[in-house]
């Protein structure tokens, strides 16, 4: 017999729902942060009864331990440093169920979007701008697919109209 188990208990069964999915909880907060949304998709997962979860949910909510601003806010900063975009960092945040409020105010509480976009171009193909179109196009397919808008991805490359036309 397990010290950790006392003589009346009948195993998993033995604890209540709601201590069962709370427990449940805290385990998967401890690894790492979650989305309300997320976590109660998770917990629904391991076939804990709705009722319960919601609960549950709204307890740690309460007392803080699952926070979707926070969650947004750190989403943001750690795929902002990992060189992506705020389009593709806002698509993943709907796909994790923030509401679209959240997920605008933590990205205008991100990083200088332009500045990254910079950055993420010099870290790839070097500090000089490119200097063909294939190349700025090249460019700014990458930019592009790491969620940067076009707004961002022509101050990155260098492809303003305005600067470059020579059209009169």
């Amino acid at each position: 017999m397990s010290a950790h188990r006392s003589a009346g208990s009948k195993g998993p069964g033995a604890v209540s729902g709601h201590t069962a999915v709370r427990t449940a909880a805290i385990a998967l907060l401890a690894r790492r942060d979650y989305a309300c949304s997320e976590l109660e998709a998770r917990l629904l997962s391991r076939g804990f009864a709705a009722s319960e979860v919601t609960a549950v949910i709204e307890a740690l909510a309460a007392a803080g331990s699952v926070d979707d601003a926070r969650y947004a806010q750190h989403y943001v900063t750690y795929h902002s440093e990992r060189g992506q975009g705020p389009i593709r960092i806002g698509a993943e945040l709907r796909r994790h169920g923030l509401p679209a409020t959240l997920i605008e105010a933590a990205l205008a509480g991100g990083p200088d979007w332009y500045s990254l976009a910079r950055r993420v171009r010099r870290a790839k193909f070097g500090a000089p701008e490119p200097a063909s179109w294939a190349q700025k196009a090249r460019q700014a397919r990458f930019l592009q697919y790491r969620g940067f808008s076009s707004d961002h991805i022509r101050a990155a490359t260098g492809a303003d109209h305005e600067a470059g036309s020579t059209d009169p």
